[in-house]
């Protein structure tokens, strides 16, 4: 049982697993989301803690605008919909992928020959489509939060082409206050049309009506293309350094601003914002009119973008509930770490070596640490020149879950250090918006130990198992156990010395 921050217990598994993780037989997995604007195809490679996706297809059907004056789907949209899914099912069904779950939203429970459409699909393919009540879908949408983040707490938004779902999440669990509003970006668009005021003071009487107050944390978590889109344009204004939408966060106040100067910008206007996806023109001043509107209702300290949403959350609730409560982070960095590094074992034998390092360590300084172990020999098979800034650069932009910018920015960090690399002005540049000093130190100490680890045993757990780290007042000391193992090295003791340095101590010595 690991001690979790301000003291509490938390009961979750936070260890490096070897075997399990090389053992697991993959078994591909497919979700088709049949959307009110879009229909998308996601295979991923596994159904698991962390899965990543293989393949990703997207149709723009635009049910949710299919739909007439009397409430129904066209003949034609119908069509296209089937067709959709049918190719959709086909490309699955050739990549060998063991089940494919269909989810239907908003334009299919609202459109009055729904049950046509559903029938249809059936028929075309064979899969059985399951239509999600609103508060269905709010709830599994929450729980994609609670698989893309580490113990999230607060309310999460999801805007969709026909619909908002909202809820509230609280470390592993839902809370029964959640909503679906007729907000998604179609219908807002459909209002701006007739006028920004207008647009705005209907948006304003549905959420008075139906958002729940902000009662936890004061953090929202922002889900669905549209507002992805956002931060997208955020990120690529400001020049971040990390150009991954998952995890990106800003100020409330910051972001609604923000979002209100795009509202009310047309759609030549936003054609010409930076790195706005093509897609989204039409209906990005809609979304960003709602993101302004519910952060003024809430009124929460800070927003964080989430790539997480309905899909993989429906994915989290097939889990039974051992593999619900692993960490989505190391998770992750043992899928992707273990299976290429020249010795899988030493990860394993690598934590446990640094378990003693930082007193105090907490639950959330215990996973990014294991993170960085399970990831340690990631870089082994890059020139030796450019194995620590190649590192660097792939942590900070690779699609990891269960982990925040900063958090991104300290294994990046951890595994230039790693492979020797410097602390310069280009590592500077990242680290100072994103990293405080003292988290910069831990991360560059955890990396030079983990370069002398290596150095020293040669990447063989026994023999990284014969020596101990001590790090004291007076020095830095490596202790050898076993005298077979004693290094016979200069290389070893500049290593060393590279550890003392980074902790601020004088001396290093084998002893």
């Amino acid at each position: 049982m690991q001690r979790a921050a301000g003291g509490d217990f938390d009961d979750r598994v936070i260890e490096i697993e070897t075997r399990r993780i090389l053992n697991r037989r993959q078994e591909h997995y497919g979700v088709i989301d049949v959307g009110s604007n879009s229909i998308r195809l996601v295979v991923y490679d596994d159904l698991s803690r962390a899965p990543f996706p293989r393949f990703n297809e997207k149709s723009l059907v635009a049910l949710g605008a299919g739909i007439g004056e009397d409430g129904r789907f066209s003949d034609k949209t119908i069509a296209r919909a089937v067709d959709a899914v049918s190719r959709m099912s086909a490309i699955a069904k050739a990549m060998e992928v063991t089940r494919i779950d269909v989810l239907a939203t908003e334009a299919t429970r609202k459109a009055k020959n729904g049950d046509d459409l559903i029938a249809a699909i059936r028929e075309a393919t064979g899969l059985e489509p399951r239509v999600l009540a609103g508060e269905e879908e709010a709830h599994f949408t929450a729980y994609g939060v609670i698989s893309g983040f580490f113990q999230p707490k607060g309310m999460i938004g999801d805007i969709g082409g026909g619909s908002l779902e909202v809820a509230e999440v609280i470390g592993d669990r839902v809370s029964d206050r959640l909503t679906s509003m007729p907000l998604g970006a179609l219908p807002v668009k459909a209002r701006l049309d007739e006028g920004y005021s207008e647009a705005k003071q209907w948006v304003d009487g549905i959420l008075a009506e139906s958002l729940p107050p902000l009662l936890t944390e004061p953090v929202f978590h922002a889900i669905g293309g549209g507002w992805r889109a956002l931060a997208r344009v955020r990120i690529a204004q400001e020049r971040l350094p990390i150009s991954v939408v998952h995890g990106f966060e800003m100020p409330a106040e910051e972001l609604r601003k923000f979002a209100k100067a795009i509202a009310k910008m047309t759609p030549e206007e936003v054609a010409e914002l930076p790195d706005v996806p093509g897609r989204r023109i039409e209906t990005l001043a809609a979304s960003a009119l709602v993101m302004s509107r519910v952060l003024k209702k809430l009124a929460p300290e800070r927003v964080v973008f989430s790539a997480f949403g309905l899909r993989e959350g429906w994915i989290y609730r097939q889990l039974d509930a051992e593999e619900q409560y692993r960490d989505p982070l190391l998770e992750c960095a043992q899928a992707i770490g273990l299976p290429v590094a020249r010795v899988p074992e030493f990860s394993e034998a690598l934590g446990r070596w640094t378990d003693d390092l930082f007193p105090g360590e907490t639950l959330a300084g215990r996973r990014l640490r294991l993170a960085a172990c399970a990831l340690t020999d990631i870089g082994w098979r890059d020139h030796e020149k450019v194995r620590a800034k190649e590192s660097f650069q792939r942590l900070l932009q690779f699609p990891f879950v269960g982990i925040t910018h900063p958090e991104r920015a300290f294994l990046a960090v951890v595994l230039l250090c790693r492979y020797g690399g410097k602390l310069d002005d280009e590592v500077r540049a990242v680290t100072d918006a994103l990293l405080a000093p003292a988290d910069l130190r831990r991360a560059e100490i955890l990396g030079r130990v983990m370069q002398l680890g290596h150095r020293f045993s040669a990447a063989v757990p026994e023999i990284l198992d014969h020596a101990t780290l001590e790090i004291e007042a007076d020095a830095v000391r490596l202790r050898i156990l076993d005298q077979r193992s004693n290094p016979d090295s200069d290389a070893v003791l500049q290593r060393l010395k590279k550890v003392a340095k980074a902790t601020g101590v004088d001396v290093a010595e084998i002893v």
